[in-house]
């Protein structure tokens, strides 16, 4: 079995909070709705690898994932895990590097869980989307609503 997994986070920094979307899809057919999760005291690119993690983590799937996101970090840090293990994830002023308790743990299930990672330019026109495209769209869609809702909601 086959799993895409598309993921995407919107975030707002001003309050540093943000949602989380997935979507599974399995080759045999089957799809679950888009689930979200809310997560505090973040920031984009911490969002990004938490929601990552999250939809990873929920899936459970031990087969091969491939994984559609825009998010630059997540689909340059496979190729960044030499240097950081190496460098014991501190930067070359010596100083801890930003985020790596998340990098560990990204390494950490993306072993478990071999994944392929896809970079997929976010916000297309419409006319321009192909079927991973408009799958991906709803991920995106819902992490913006989800946040959108939220403040509206919550700024009385």
């Amino acid at each position: 079995m086959i799993v895409q997994l598309f993921i995407d986070a919107s975030v707002n920094p001003q309050k540093r909070l943000g949602f989380g979307a997935y979507l599974s899809i399995t080759d045999e057919g089957k799809n679950n709705d888009v689930q979200l999760k809310k997560f505090e005291d973040t920031s984009s690119t911490q969002l990004e690898l938490e929601t990552f993690l999250w939809a990873i983590e929920d899936i459970r799937i031990k087969t091969k994932i491939t994984i559609y996101t825009d998010c630059q970090n997540i689909i340059r840090l496979p190729s960044r895990r030499k240097k950081l293990e190496k460098s014991n994830y501190h930067t070359k002023a010596g100083t801890p590097v930003k985020h790596s308790e998340l990098y560990k743990k990204f390494f950490l299930l993306t072993d478990k869980y071999p994944c392929t990672f896809i970079k997929l330019k976010g916000h297309k026109k419409t006319k321009l989307k192909d079927p991973i495209d408009k799958l991906f769209t709803l991920v995106d869609k819902a992490s913006r609503d989800a946040l959108r809702t939220y403040i509206l909601q919550n700024s009385i």
